[in-house]
């Protein structure tokens, strides 16, 4: 069936839903809030399953011409002890094609420059949406992509759920050099995250109890193995990005609402479940919900009755997958960030290669 949908939020599960929506037919706009899109660089790792989906939404190859293989990385402790290897080459082996790393801003400008193609699919920036009803006037779907706080969440679901704080703060940014080793290296309370993103080029990210100074971080990792004091001392902390952590909590009973007038709702990406970026799936996650959600828009029935069964089959493939996932990575975040360390380095030794 066709229709008219717009997308409240440009971030990367938004802006390939637009594209999902725009294939399958669909007359589509987009809104964003912020003036400008945010294009930072820190690196997205793109598993096989969302590469199969980017595909699918035309814009695979563009992915590929920027993104750089994930093959070896390791789980470290500070002194530079390996403790055990990513499963990255047993993700290879299944899939036949391996994990990818990609800089934010070219998977941001591959989705654009998907939705230009069109040549029909407005972004509007600088649109905050604050009326939800309003905004469904006239739309047979509103799809939410706004993120963890999102309006269209909260429009259609209340504030039960919502941005939840788990203790810790993050810093990202990127080394122009690139780095001997990769992985994760996890001491007491703390761990510090290093991947390629582009050759020459090293995508770093650091996690700490609380750490408010470029100071302060290169205190809390002063010591640790190289590159790690190597890498904060080469990079101007102007560029660094510093972010609390959160979470989506409790979990959403259902990422769609099918039954309120005057148009339906679909919640894809953050919006839906915001996780802790330990498990590296937020970026995939989204995209997979903007594959799963559009599939069965572009199969289902024509009328309301058939984007409300389409939504009902989104959901049922994506809410508890997405869901699963979000928990494991809160899970494993405390796992990596306790103090007890060697009870958790010994865990760690156990698993498999």
């Amino acid at each position: 069936m066709t229709g008219t949908a717009t997308v409240v939020g440009a971030g990367i599960g938004g802006l390939a839903t637009a594209i999902g929506l725009r294939r399958a037919g669909w007359s589509v706009t987009v809104l964003e809030r912020r003036t400008e899109l945010e294009r930072y660089g820190a690196a997205f790792g793109i598993h096989p399953t969302a590469q199969s989906a980017l595909d699918r939404l035309g814009v695979g190859d563009a992915l590929r011409d920027h993104a750089v293989p994930y093959r070896d990385a390791h789980i470290r402790t500070p002194d530079g002890t390996s403790l055990a290897r990513l499963p990255l080459e047993r993700i290879e082996r299944r899939a036949g094609r391996p994990e990818l790393l990609i800089a934010r801003p070219y998977l941001l400008e591959a989705l654009l420059a998907g939705i230009e193609a069109f040549g029909d699919v407005p972004l509007r920036l600088g649109e905050r949406v604050t009326d939800v009803d309003a905004l469904a006037a006239g739309q047979d779907l509103v799809i939410g992509a706004d993120g963890i706080r999102s309006a269209v969440r909260t429009a259609r679901f209340g504030g039960s759920s919502g941005p939840r704080r788990v203790g810790t703060v993050a810093w990202i940014g990127i080394a122009d050099f690139g780095s001997p080793v990769h992985g994760e290296t996890w001491g007491s309370g703390r761990f510090f995250g290093l991947t390629p993103v582009e050759p020459g080029r090293t995508n770093w990210y650091a996690i700490v109890p609380e750490a408010t100074t470029a100071e302060e971080l290169r205190a809390s990792f002063a010591g640790w193995h190289d590159p790690i004091p190597r890498i904060l001392d080469a990079t101007d902390p102007a560029a660094w990005i510093r972010y609390e952590m959160r979470h989506l909590h409790p979990a959403l009973p259902s990422f769609v609402s099918t039954g309120v007038r005057p148009a339906p709702v679909a919640l894809v990406g953050d919006a839906a479940h915001a996780m802790t970026p330990n498990l590296g799936q937020g970026a995939c996650t989204a995209i997979l919900d903007a594959d799963a959600l559009t599939r069965a828009i572009a199969v289902a029935p024509p009328g309301p009755e058939g984007v409300a069964g389409a939504l009902r089959a989104y959901d049922r493939e994506r809410r508890r997958s997405a869901q699963r996932t979000a928990f494991a990575s809160r899970t494993l975040h405390r796992f990596m960030s306790t103090e007890r360390t060697r009870l958790r380095d010994g865990a760690v030794r156990l698993l498999p290669g």
